[in-house]
């Protein structure tokens, strides 16, 4: 049966596919870690929107769901991965095309171990944080239920620099596979909501409290934790984004370890242990809101720098969650280029 944007269903569609890739030098140190064609199975499972709520009109009715992803890396030092992810499915040319985005976690079967396994440089930890995308081709309902689907995509791995160490790996593929709609009825979808309406909030401001682990690039040096706080200013312009301004303090324990580490190591680099570990940064973001996530990106610029360490810019960038209108955490990797320092958990309040 055909239905409107006014009608509460709810529809439901998994799909299964199959991936074939393999690995980017996007590092020279993990050169010898690509000695073959990564593969692997994509489980997904995935709710279907038709424009009841405004967000789904304003990005053209988005799936979302959950993923599962087997990767073999096809290397004896690499392992294999076990990954769960939070995705959403984005859509074009008449839903012919879409672009998928997932988040999560994965385990990495066979992770650096000094002794057993020391020639993996690119995962420290078993458990890594794991993202991957999708540009698809889709079909749906070729065959009854069943519907094909085939394109390419990305996944990287890495642990942020929780542990060292840590060089990460993408492996970029080719995808196809078969859809299945668990209900059997035609849909009829809202247009997209072409004109975005703006916000006439007030400039926003807040504060922010950031923590979590992490180790210096020296393997065995050990795990730390860091703090953050911050203030920002913001403006929603529009009922997808805002930009914000802001201004943060850096709280670093392996960084005064690594400080420490090169005094006493006979570098002849000029440390000499009493360099202040602490920074101060100014970063200028955007934030593209899906219903209650955001995607964060910023950029920011250390003012206050008194020990050279991986460059005075840096990059952020991950997930936002509202869990009130005021309060709102975020998981997201700070960076310097594309080199991780840290992964952060952070918890904010937006006045």
């Amino acid at each position: 049966m055909l239905f409107n944007a006014q009608e509460d269903k709810k529809h439901f569609g998994i799909d299964v596919n199959n991936f074939h890739g393999s690995i980017l030098k996007h590092n020279p140190d993990i050169s010898h870690l690509i000695t073959g064609h990564p593969s692997g199975i994509i489980l997904s499972f995935q709710q279907k929107t038709f424009g009841d709520k405004e967000w789904q009109r304003l990005y053209n009715n988005p799936d979302y769901g959950v993923s599962f992803i087997y990767q073999d890396m096809d290397n004896e030092y690499l392992g294999e991965h076990l990954g769960v992810f939070l995705h959403y499915n984005f859509y074009f040319f008449n839903r012919l095309l879409f672009l998928r985005i997932g988040q999560g976690m994965s385990y990495a079967t066979r992770p650096y171990d000094e002794d057993s396994n020391f020639r993996n440089i690119a995962y420290g930890t078993h458990l890594q944080s794991a993202s991957y995308a999708l540009l698809n081709f889709k079909k749906e309902n070729l065959l009854d239920r069943l519907g094909l689907q085939a394109g390419l995509g990305v996944v990287h791995y890495s642990n942020g620099n929780s542990k060292a160490p840590n060089k990460s790996t993408n492996t970029l593929f080719l995808n196809a596979g078969i859809t299945y709609s668990l209900d059997h009825y035609e849909t009829e979808y809202p247009p997209k909501e072409k004109k975005l309406v703006k916000k006439t909030e007030p400039v926003g401001y807040g504060f922010i409290f950031r923590s979590g682990v992490n180790e210096s690039d020296v393997v065995g040096s050990g795990r730390f934790p860091f703090y953050t706080v911050g203030g920002f200013i913001d403006k929603r312009f529009n009922k997808k984004g805002a930009v914000h301004l802001g201004a943060e303090v850096f709280f670093s324990r392996a960084l005064e370890r690594y400080i420490y580490f090169r005094s006493v190591g006979g570098f002849d680099d000029g440390t000499t242990g009493d360099e202040d570990a602490k920074r101060v940064g100014m970063f200028l973001g955007h934030e593209l809101r899906v219903n209650k996530i955001s995607v964060l990106t910023q950029l920011g610029y250390y003012v206050y720098y008194p020990y050279d360490f991986e460059g005075r810019t840096y990059l952020r960038a991950g997930l936002q969650c509202y869990f009130t209108k005021n309060i709102f955490g975020s998981f997201t990797v700070r960076s310097h280029a594309a080199k991780a320092e840290v992964m952060e958990f952070s918890i904010g309040y937006r006045f």
